[in-house]
């Protein structure tokens, strides 16, 4: 193998740009031309290649999103968009691919593996719902975003003595909400997984105040049954007593779009450089990821039909210890 490339795709991940210089440099140093894709699969049907030099992904390790763009493509989704995009790829010299993303962008790695190009998976995702590895890149950053607004409404909450609603991101995994919300000490956590009732929440919440309680927080998740507005409208629609004020907040794009953390930093790295090793050795069609701290390897085909579920402890313990 002589020419790789590597392409980011789906929702921008804090860490994606320390994962796209580890690919580049890893690939240099072993001889290897390497290739960015710009805009994701678009760019892959469309053969928008850039050859990248280590120069290239010099200072770029502390930015968020990605150099290299993402976009939707609902041509790639189509078997003829798919042998477009090799066509391509084979047609610029470029033997391997590396996909960095989730769920919806190693689908379509395994399809172009599948099709018989190679491909390695970079496991990215803020959402961590992502089989395969422990937590994908990006996480940590969302997190860290996330409870830094949650302890700074929790403050004017407080002055005000307010119920505050706080919407982060998770359109069908709760992992940020959950994680979020114990560590930010909320009264109570929303999650796509567990179905909510009004009711209990703002007895919950009316407990609290009664109780003495100067504020309360309640985490939502943007993909529960009841968003953090919808859960204000049906407390209002149901003339539910929480005993304080309460408003809502959503915090949306904020989270992906910070910082890398130090933690998403040396995760994109570890595993960008990673997923060069498995192509450059011939180990494709898998998905790199971490699981006990280890560096793993698990087949696209398991990772497509796979569904990750929340950590039945830490879904007990968000319940047990808001009280």
């Amino acid at each position: 193998m002589k020419s790789i490339a590597v392409l980011t795709s789906g929702g921008d991940a804090p860490g994606m740009n320390a994962a796209i210089r580890a690919v580049v440099r890893t690939g240099i140093s072993k001889g290897l031309t390497v290739w960015g894709v710009q805009e994701g699969y678009s760019g892959l049907i469309e053969g928008n290649f850039k050859r990248m030099g280590s120069r290239d992904v010099g200072s770029i390790i502390q930015r968020g999103g990605t150099i290299l763009g993402s976009a939707r493509c609902p041509e790639f989704q189509t078997e003829e968009g798919r042998e477009l995009a090799i066509r391509r790829l084979r047609g610029a010299g470029i033997e391997g691919l590396i996909v960095i993303g989730g769920n919806g962008s190693q689908t379509g790695s395994h399809a172009l593996n599948q099709m018989g190009f190679p491909v390695v998976g970079v496991a990215s995702t803020i959402d961590n719902d992502l089989c395969g590895s422990d937590i994908t890149i990006g996480v940590d950053t969302a997190l860290n975003v996330a409870l830094n607004a949650i302890d700074n409404l929790k403050v004017t909450a407080s002055s005000h003595r307010r119920a505050l609603l706080v919407e982060v991101m998770g359109r069908k995994c709760g992992y940020l909400a959950l994680m979020a919300g114990i560590a930010g000490g909320a009264e109570a956590i929303v999650l796509p997984e567990v179905e909510v009732v009004p009711e209990q929440i703002a007895k919950r919440i009316q407990d609290g105040y009664e109780r003495g309680k100067p504020h309360a927080i309640i985490v939502v998740a943007e993909g529960a049954n009841y968003n953090a507005e919808g859960l204000c409208q049906a407390f209002r629609d149901k003339q539910l007593l929480l005993g304080f004020e309460f408003r809502s907040t959503v915090l949306g794009y904020v989270q992906r779009g910070a910082t890398p953390t130090c933690a998403d930093r040396i995760l994109g790295t570890r595993l960008g450089a990673e997923a060069v090793e498995q192509l450059f050795a011939g180990n494709v069609g898998v998905l790199v990821g971490v699981q006990g701290g280890a560096l793993v390897h698990t087949p696209l085909a398991e990772i497509v039909s796979c569904r990750k579920t929340l950590d039945p402890w830490f879904l007990k313990a968000g319940d047990l210890l808001s009280y």
